[in-house]
């Protein structure tokens, strides 16, 4: 609970005023989960498993080319569920097109008695209009026991 308490005032934090353009969203979407072969503590130790996401982000505009993006996303995949908390760098690639990288912070409720793990994100967004992206991510696990999950979902800034 002092995790969630933590990553809540982190995002309140970075509402400053300073900061000229900030986009607030939402986004959902589906998502994969690519367990390893000897994850046992998975339950029946499927090799992939889908699920879905859904959350709030806030964008704020550095500059044309670089803005910084921390997201809140709720995960369920099959019979766990977890917050996943990326803060990425966003760089533009070009007009529509961005590429997204940061570290993911994640809460897993009722996996092995609820633990925090730091992931990394890699994403890439298509921006369709200003108020409506396309987003690939994919999360890489740095432990043992922590599947690699691939997102697939839709943007909407309001």
């Amino acid at each position: 609970m002092k995790h969630i308490l933590f990553v809540s005032i982190f995002f309140i934090s970075l509402l400053n005023p300073a900061i000229a353009q900030t986009n607030f969203g939402v986004k959902g979407g589906v998502n994969i989960t690519f367990f390893n072969e000897d994850q046992t503590q998975f339950g029946e130790n499927p090799d992939t498993e889908a699920g879905y996401f859904g959350g709030v982000f806030v964008d704020f505009k550095i500059n044309d080319s670089f803005h910084i993006q921390p997201e809140l996303l709720y995960v369920g995949v099959g019979d766990f569920q977890f917050i996943n908390a990326p803060i990425y760098v966003e760089y533009y690639v070009a007009r529509d097109i961005s590429l997204l990288v940061g570290p993911s912070l994640n809460y897993f409720f009722d996996f092995f008695t609820n633990s925090f793990k730091v992931r990394a994100d890699l994403s890439a967004a298509y921006h369709f209009s200003q108020n409506i992206e396309l987003n690939l991510k994919y999360t890489l696990g740095f432990e043992e026991l922590a599947p690699n999950v691939l997102f697939l979902g839709m943007g909407f800034s309001l």
